[in-house]
């Protein structure tokens, strides 16, 4: 196996080498692996596959992201070799057209790129989709996601101050990576329902602005928990609102216990889908002239000129894609996508 990245000598020292990788902008500010060759040759044994295949372009560097330099970026990120195709699949979902990374990535918005695990491997790897599954604590979840987002620092060339122009950015940008907790949820796993067949594991990359929690513990029935979660997505300044003609999409988080109260009043995941669309909606009088209102990009249908007219949050209710995430506890999450994307999903393949 022919390995092509220069080799650069550095002292043993372990704080030399980290000040050497922050001198050359490779690091998100936390420590990182050494990536020696042993290391890389290492995680390149968990895919197979010649080290110089790219899987595409990535912009806006339009850098080839090939599978060395994939490597390289996934043993600084701390991953173990058989994370490794977890986090090509990641990459190559984030290549997608639609997915847009050299705009969600370089955005003022600050846009974090998540990583949504479905199927076996999940359990096989400890991707944690059960309690605490966005925070710290699972070694496959924060290594995956940190893989993915030094990969689009260090391939991609997404510095911030420099081709990353987020006013805020967000925690999500050092690594987001949880998996769909299938075991507690009452209805298809996210790759089944796509038509992935039994068996299959699946990443989807999702390109959101922010987390917005959800607190219901007070009401008894599965559409009062959707009329909380309804409730909290109708506020001034939510930029999908003026984006639905450019494809934006959300992602419902919802916890196991309000999964059990939804799926217990008869709804179904389409069900769920259908309900947030008809009422996550917000009226054009309070729209106009506010917020992300002079880059507001409606369809046709939308009727500009009647302050009554109900803009929908996203333009069809496919664009809201439940997934049953979390452990005990009455809390779940919508996850608002940015506005010039649309999210992306790869089978998860072992070539070795």
């Amino acid at each position: 196996m022919t390995l092509n990245a220069r080799r650069v000598e550095v002292s043993d020292s372990f704080q030399d080498i980290q000040d050497y990788c922050w001198d050359q902008g490779w690091t998100d500010g936390l420590p990182v692996v050494p990536p020696t060759e042993p290391l890389v040759r290492a995680m390149l044994a968990g895919y197979g596959g010649a080290p110089s295949f790219s899987l595409g372009t990535m912009q806006p560097r339009n850098s080839q992201a090939t599978l060395e330099k994939i490597a390289i970026n996934s043993v600084m990120a701390g991953c173990k070799p058989e994370y490794f195709p977890v986090v090509v699949a990641a990459v190559k979902a984030a290549l997608d057209k639609d997915f847009n990374l050299g705009g969600n990535a370089a955005t003022t918005g600050g846009a974090a790129q998540v990583v949504i695990v479905n199927g076996p491997i999940a359990k096989e790897l400890g991707i944690n989709g059960d309690a605490a599954c966005f925070g710290p604590g699972s070694r496959a979840n924060a290594a995956i996601g940190r893989a993915l987002r030094l990969v689009i620092r260090n391939v991609g060339g997404l510095i911030p101050g420099v081709m990353d122009k987020a006013t805020l950015a967000t925690p999500g940008r050092y690594s987001f990576c949880f998996a769909e907790n299938e075991e507690r949820s009452p209805w298809e796993a996210r790759n089944i329902q796509l038509g992935y067949p039994a068996g299959s594991s699946t990443v989807t990359v999702v390109a959101v602005r922010g987390v917005y929690t959800i607190m219901e513990t007070t009401v008894s029935t599965g559409l009062e928990v959707l009329q909380t979660i309804v409730g909290n997505m109708k506020a001034t300044g939510i930029s999908n609102y003026y984006q639905i003609g450019t494809g934006a999409q959300i992602v419902l988080v919802i916890c196991p216990e309000h999964a059990e109260e939804i799926a217990a009043s008869g709804l179904s995941k389409s069900d769920i889908q259908e309900y947030v669309y008809q009422n996550a909606r917000m009226p054009m009088k309070v729209l106009v002239g506010r917020a992300h209102y002079g880059n507001r990009n409606w369809p046709s249908w939308v009727d500009e000129t009647n302050p009554e007219t109900l803009v929908p949050i996203v333009r069809s209710s496919s664009d809201i894609v439940p997934i049953v995430a979390g452990g005990d506890g009455r809390h779940s999450a919508w996850l608002a996508g940015w506005g010039v994307t649309r999210m992306a999903t790869e089978e998860i393949v072992k070539h070795a």
